[in-house]
Parts: C-alpha cells; structure tokens; sequence
C-alpha cells in the first residue's frame, strides 16, 4: 500500500519541486546582484576612510616596524635511542651503518660479501682456528699445520654461508635491515645489554623493530650445512647444536665491538654522524 502511495505521488512531487526551483533561480540572481553591490559600496567605504586616516596621520611619525618571528626551538622527543653511524662502510665491520636508508636485495647481497671477507671474519677465523687447533676441536681435522688450514678454512666457509643466509637470503625475504646501529656513548652496562639484545632484535627496513630471524636462522642454517665438509665424527645434533650456540655468543661478542668502533674509528682522526633513530 505504501509502494502504491510513493508510485502516484512521486511524479507529482517530482513536478513540484521542477517548478519551484524556476520560481526560486530569478529571486537568487536578484539577491546575489544585491548583496554584490552592497559589498562593493562598503569596501569603496572602507578604503576611502582608510586613505583619509592616513591622510591625517602626522608627517613625522613612521609606521611601526614588525616583530621578526622568534624561531621555534626543536621539540624534544623523550625516549629516543641515538645511535652512531660512520661516514662509510668499515672493511673492520662492514655490517656497522652508515645511513638509515633502507638496503635494496642487491645492497644486501654486497653487505654479504663485504661480511664475508672483511677484517674482522679473517681475523676471527685466524684466532678461533688457533684456538680449536689447541684445544683439538673437532677431532677429526687432527694437528699440524694441515689440521690448521682445514679448521681455518671450515671457519671461513661457516661464516660465509650464515651470512649468505643471514644478510641476503633471510633478511631479503622478510624486509630485515641486516645492519648493526651502535649507540652513542653508552656505558659498559648498556652496551653489555644492548650487544646482547642486537642478536635477538633487529630492524626491519621500516625501522619497526622486530625479531632477529636473519641473525638466529641463519648461523644454524650455516651449521646444518657445515655438517657437509665437516669431520664424521663430529656431525652429530650435539655437536651442531653446540656450534650454534658459539655462533649466537660470539655474535654477541662482536656486537661489544660494533659498539665501540665508531669511537675507535674517531679516535684514529676519522669523523662519525650522529643521527637519531625515530619512534
């Protein structure tokens, strides 16, 4: 019943409303002239008083200067970590950096290589080689300077594939910022914790904090794999599992001096950027 009542009125409504707005446009165009003249006489008004008040106003006395605006000083954000970033890449710690710009999956795969063969990877295989040659670990590379090379080039390759995987593969897949950001003089305490923290959060090229999959799954994706060339004795989970934990620890170890560089590569008569990492 109401359909039927819209059906019949809805024409007639529509008809009404047509005529209406003929009757109502001329009134409109009346009203607009008006109210455009009527403006236009009160602005001559106001600038012929205008210009007779200033036509009145002494010789002698200048207008008054005005009042330079005061700069506003920079709002203090409270809770921001500032971090230290060098002017470019260190062959020492290639990972250390040198922008918050975020990396292209090419720039990472660069980092990888640069990781792979920097300063610090040879000089830790060097040591850790020395180290495992005295102390026999693993067993199975034996002793002399044989056992040396093998232990030594076992380490290279270790730390070559859990970059590859860490710093490229991982971090290219998930958007993760492979970098470490040191801080800017922290204390032994903080840079302590804050070393420690860097191997289980990371960035992402956002710069969201997440957590550090790159730098987890990577060392035991390397591990797995060093079970290829590494001795038949020494294959077992124990021993990779065990692997693995000297890979997270030592991580922890080189962050310590992640932390510090920046201050070391000033000290040397280089100069470092300090830029602040946003909420």
């Amino acid at each position: 019943m109401l359909t039927n009542l819209e059906l019949l009125l809805g024409p007639t409504f529509g008809v009404f409303i047509v005529f209406a707005a003929m009757a109502f446009l001329p009134a409109t165009r009346a009203f607009g002239q008006e109210a455009k003249q009527s403006q236009s006489a009160s602005a001559a008004g106001q600038s012929s008083s205008s210009q007779a008040s200033t036509s009145q106003a002494p010789a002698d006395q200048t207008p008054a200067a005005p009042t330079p605006a005061q700069p506003t000083p920079p709002k203090k954000v409270p809770g921001v970590d500032l971090y230290n970033l060098l002017q470019k890449k260190s062959i020492v710690f290639p990972d250390i950096a040198a922008s918050k710009e975020p990396l292209s999956s090419g720039q990472k795969f660069q980092l990888f290589v640069d990781n792979s063969g920097s300063v610090h990877t040879l000089s830790w295989a060097m040591l850790g080689s020395a180290i495992a040659q005295a102390d026999n670990s693993p067993t199975g590379f034996g002793q002399g300077w044989d056992g040396y090379a093998k232990r030594f080039g076992a380490s290279m390759a270790r730390q070559a594939s859990s970059e590859f995987f860490g710093t490229f593969v991982i971090a290219s897949a998930l958007h993760l910022d492979p970098r470490f950001y040191p801080e800017v003089n922290p204390s032994f305490r903080q840079a302590a914790k804050y070393s420690v923290q860097r191997v289980f959060i990371m960035r992402r090229d956002d710069g969201r904090e997440v957590v550090a999959w790159s730098r987890l799954v990577g060392p035991l994706m390397s591990e797995s794999l060093a079970n290829v060339y590494w001795p038949e004795r020494n294959r077992t989970v124990g021993d990779t599992f065990f692997r693995y934990g000297v890979d997270l620890a030592t991580r922890a170890g080189g962050n310590m001096l992640r932390e510090y560089w920046p201050v070391v590569y000033r000290k040397m008569g280089h100069s470092t950027r300090t830029t602040v990492k946003p909420d």
